[in-house]
């Protein structure tokens, strides 16, 4: 019986001993699991950590040289990022549009299928010209919340779907290699913009796409979005810098439109000053010796600034030229030049113009309104300045038939000591701090007051008291001022 008992007292240490061993061995090869796991997601980790190091770094680049910053080399590097991140098959960046109402797709990699219009999508071309599939996703613009791009452009939320099989949003192929199974789609987000969206499709291991993969795909997009808005700063800079070319071409052109010297008259004397509200002015104003006895004097405002004002004043330069030593009439000058500039006037433009000539041996003066202001006439010896009337409408807005029925000469005789004013409403109209016009009042008094200094004074007079009343306020139309004074 003791020895029984010494036996099993034997067999339960021994077994006791074993069962420790299996359990240490058990332990441990837990421990060795787990350690590899966790090396395994450590290696996982840091791999993703250097892939977006890598990818900031290269984004970096492009940006090495700031002056030559190419866009489409940039959207090229993000999404070839990303697809390398994302393990994707293939992908497209999308960017909105300059006026924000549609998505365009600037970069696409590999065999991205179309996440639109599947019935539309000829297989036979794609197998047949392998760029025929890029072009059909970068030239079909998205609207904006249209499908899947659009709505994530939208909301501003990354969505991942696991089984594009099993979702109705996506569009369905029956060809093996456009097949849609796993689909991420990330918003490029600048602060509270959306710039645009990346689209990755099908994991190059068959595997679905993760929320650790949508998790690190947004961060890259996020990141993206700062060279991407930087680009877009870059793009309208250049287009300013063009632009800024051209006013400036265009201003020299429109420059040398206006008389660079005023003509010596006997019996007479001019003065005018222009001062345009932006670079390039939509006033304009000509001196024509048409011959001997007789002088042409034109002053016009042209409806639309810019450049397509200062074209204008050159053909309407031209034509004025090439008519006034052929034609006496104001009226008929006026009638010639609607005709010739209705034709190439833009439905919101228009033209107001006054003619007149002037006998330098009579001393009469013959003028016609084409809609423009009054010429002032102040006569010698005193009082207040008289507003010359007379019929017309502005070049551009009638056809020849109404314009020529409208327009009428108007002939005033004038003597020793009288001042004639022509002007533009950028004088009368401009407004001070307080919003309140100059006013034609204004204009009348300085002149009643001024002209018995001469012409150049009077200018200089109605310059000054101008600049007082506007102050610090902007100039927001074009200033032009023409004397005439006889001796």
């Amino acid at each position: 019986m003791v020895i029984s008992v010494l036996t099993l007292l034997r067999w339960i240490d021994e077994n006791l001993i074993i069962s420790l061993e299996v359990l240490v061995i058990f332990l441990i090869f837990r421990l060795l699991r787990n350690s590899r796991v966790l090396r395994l997601k450590n290696i996982s980790l840091r791999q993703e950590r250097e892939v977006i190091f890598d990818f900031v770094h290269n984004i970096g680049e492009v940006f090495a040289d700031a002056e030559e910053i190419k866009a489409d080399s940039l959207f090229k590097r993000i999404l070839f990022f990303a697809t390398k991140t994302g393990k994707a098959a293939s992908g497209a960046v999308y960017l909105y549009s300059a006026d924000r109402t549609q998505l365009f797709a600037r970069a696409v990699s590999g065999i991205f299928p179309p996440l639109y219009d599947s019935d539309q999508v000829h297989t036979e071309q794609i197998l047949a010209k392998s760029q025929h599939l890029e072009t059909l996703v970068k030239i079909r613009p998205i609207a904006v919340g249209e499908g899947l791009i659009g709505s994530v452009a939208v909301v501003g939320t990354g969505i991942i779907i696991e089984d594009a099989e099993m979702d109705a949003r996506v569009p369905v192929y029956t060809n093996d290699f456009l097949k849609i199974r796993s689909l991420l789609i990330v918003p490029m987000r600048f602060g509270n913009e959306v710039l645009g969206v990346i689209a990755l499709a099908n994991r190059t291991d068959g595997l679905p796409f993760t929320p650790s993969d949508l998790n690190l795909l947004q961060a890259m997009a996020d990141q993206a979005s700062v060279p991407v808005h930087y680009t877009g700063l870059k793009a309208a800079l250049e287009q300013k810098r063009q632009l800024d070319r051209d006013m400036q071409a265009a201003q020299q052109i429109q420059m040398s439109l206006l008389p660079q010297h005023l003509p010596q008259l006997a019996g007479a004397r001019l003065a005018a000053y222009n001062l345009p509200a932006l670079n390039i002015g939509g006033d304009y104003y000509d001196v024509i010796q048409i011959d001997s006895e007789h002088l042409g004097i034109a002053i016009a405002d042209v409806s639309g600034k810019g450049i397509g004002g200062a074209m204008m004043m050159a053909v309407c330069q031209g034509v004025l030229r090439a008519r006034a030593p052929q034609e006496q009439s104001p009226a008929r000058i006026l009638a010639e030049l609607n005709r010739v500039l209705s034709i190439n006037l833009a439905e919101d433009m228009f033209i107001t113009m006054l003619y007149m000539v002037y006998n330098t041996r009579t001393r009469e003066l013959r003028f016609a309104r084409a809609g423009h202001e009054r010429p002032l006439l102040k006569r010698a010896g005193g009082g207040e300045p008289e507003a010359l009337d007379s019929a017309g409408i502005a070049i551009g807005l009638a056809d020849a038939e109404i314009f020529d029925s409208a327009i009428k000469d108007v002939s005033v005789q004038l003597a020793p000591g009288d001042v004639v004013i022509v002007y533009t409403d950028g004088i009368t109209e401009a407004l001070n701090e307080k919003n309140q016009e100059w006013g034609a009042g204004n204009l009348l008094k300085t002149i009643e007051t001024e002209s018995a200094g001469g012409v150049d004074a009077l200018i200089q007079a109605i310059r000054n008291r101008l600049a007082r009343h506007v102050g610090a306020q902007q100039q927001y139309d074009d200033i032009t001022l023409l004397a005439l004074e006889i001796h």
